[in-house]
């Protein structure tokens, strides 16, 4: 059950938004701060009190201004908080979109949920809230979808070779010469083209540009 929330964003459109969602859920006791650390002292002054939050939901960005903050980011502010009250239920409200730092965020903060903003994002927000309520994990559904893609494909060193080789600018046609000097086989221009439109298809890509730019969001090279 989750009975009282803390919403830690700084865009003022966001953070009303996300208090019409929860009033329209039924949960009446929710706080709101613009500022880091402000949240973290909300923390632990409700820990002292006996009233600790069940959620917290936190935008991973927050904007400099004139008022210096020892908590810079989302991040950070999930760290601390955590470290005050292990037990506290954490969502993530937050344009980010890299499929590498939202599995960050799971793996390594161990948060609950992540809702991306955009468009239906309330009905998302509403969905994870459920769940989280329901001691469920939610992710969104994007990420779900390139997680499956990526773990319909196990990428080869063969693979990661000609990928990062364009990563590095070298054009697809001098590609055969570089796997050669690195006796690493197939090494023909048709092997290598035929690689990269499969891999291509995987992913849904049009170009090799997206392809790259997939793998280095996601860690592969």
């Amino acid at each position: 059950m989750i009975r009282k929330v803390l919403i830690a964003e700084d865009h003022e459109s966001a953070n009303i938004s996300v208090q019409k969602t929860l009033d329209e859920l039924g949960i009446s006791e929710v706080d709101h701060v613009y500022y880091c650390d402000d949240a973290l002292l909300r923390i632990r002054e409700a820990m002292n009190a006996g009233d600790s939050y069940d959620l917290l939901i936190t935008d991973l960005s927050f904007e400099e201004d004139q008022r210096t903050q020892t908590i810079s980011d989302g991040v950070e502010l999930i760290a601390a908080a955590r470290s005050v009250q292990p037990d506290l239920r954490v969502l993530v409200f937050s344009a980010e979109s890299r499929p590498m730092t939202i599995t960050a965020l799971f793996r390594d903060h161990e948060i609950d949920g992540f809702v991306r903003k955009a468009r239906h994002d309330a009905n998302e927000l509403r969905r994870a809230f459920e769940k989280i309520a329901n001691n469920m994990q939610h992710y969104p559904r994007q990420y779900k979808e390139i997680v499956e893609k990526q773990d319909s494909h196990q990428f080869t060193i063969f693979d990661i070779t000609i990928i990062s080789l364009l990563a590095q600018g070298v054009p697809q046609k001098n590609i055969p010469d570089q796997l050669r000097s690195r006796e690493i086989k197939p090494s023909g221009l048709s092997s290598v083209e035929k690689r990269l439109n499969h891999i291509r298809t995987v992913f849904g890509f049009n170009k090799n540009e997206q392809l790259v730019a997939y793998c280095k969001d996601m860690g592969i090279i």
